[in-house]
């Protein structure tokens, strides 16, 4: 089944749209009149920008922020949580190529139309909304779970190293076994005692 990703018919703000939101106060509820008076986006594709913070887990479904959105009022972990809500939003990419962040324009038009199945102008508005959102993300960095994304090879590479280098313990797998035991509905007490002495003294 073809999967349905965000776009925006016009992406030339997404880079005010965060820097606003870094500078601005966090209001009680993301509305089109905080949009148009705080963030400045009044133009009427700009509207479209609430609905793909919401695809981006940045608001809920009612309009407001959520702790996710609290992120990015700092510089510290503001392009991290772009990038962990560009993996959230294009779930379906990501899950098809982890590297979806670091594909060429001609490999991601590709990557788009095989999983969500547009065409060439579909297509071309969702790449060019992906590619305006990957500038604003930083995927280099730890994910919400601090763990290092698996989207980047080069860090999934060094973190590899630094855990052989630190003499960590190996995994020790644990098996664990369930018994059932169907007992007959017309035994005697004597039968059922016999059969759990019988099952203790085997684990002893």
């Amino acid at each position: 089944m073809a999967s349905s990703l965000p776009y925006l018919a016009s992406n030339k703000n997404i880079d005010t749209l965060f820097t606003a939101i870094l500078s601005a106060k966090i209001p009680d509820k993301f509305t089109q009149d905080f949009l148009q008076s705080t963030i400045g986006l009044k133009g009427s594709n700009d509207r479209q920008v609430i609905p793909l913070l919401r695809t981006l887990k940045f608001l809920d479904q009612s309009g407001s922020p959520t702790s996710s959105y609290r992120l990015l009022k700092s510089k510290e972990t503001a392009k991290q949580a772009i990038a962990d809500g560009i993996r959230q939003a294009y779930a379906p990419l990501f899950a098809a190529n982890e590297h979806t962040h670091t594909l060429s324009n001609e490999k991601l038009k590709g990557l788009v139309a095989q999983v969500a199945g547009t065409d060439e102008d579909m297509t071309a508005r969702i790449v060019s909304t992906l590619s305006a959102l990957i500038k604003q993300g930083d995927f280099s960095t730890p994910n919400e779970a601090g763990v290092v994304s698996k989207s980047d090879p080069e860090n999934a590479k060094e973190d590899g190293q630094q855990k052989q280098g630190t003499g960590a313990k190996p995994l020790r797998p644990e098996f664990h076994y369930n018994i059932q035991i169907h007992l007959p509905n017309n035994a005697s007490e004597e039968v059922y005692l016999n059969i759990f002495n019988a099952l203790r003294k085997t684990f002893q």
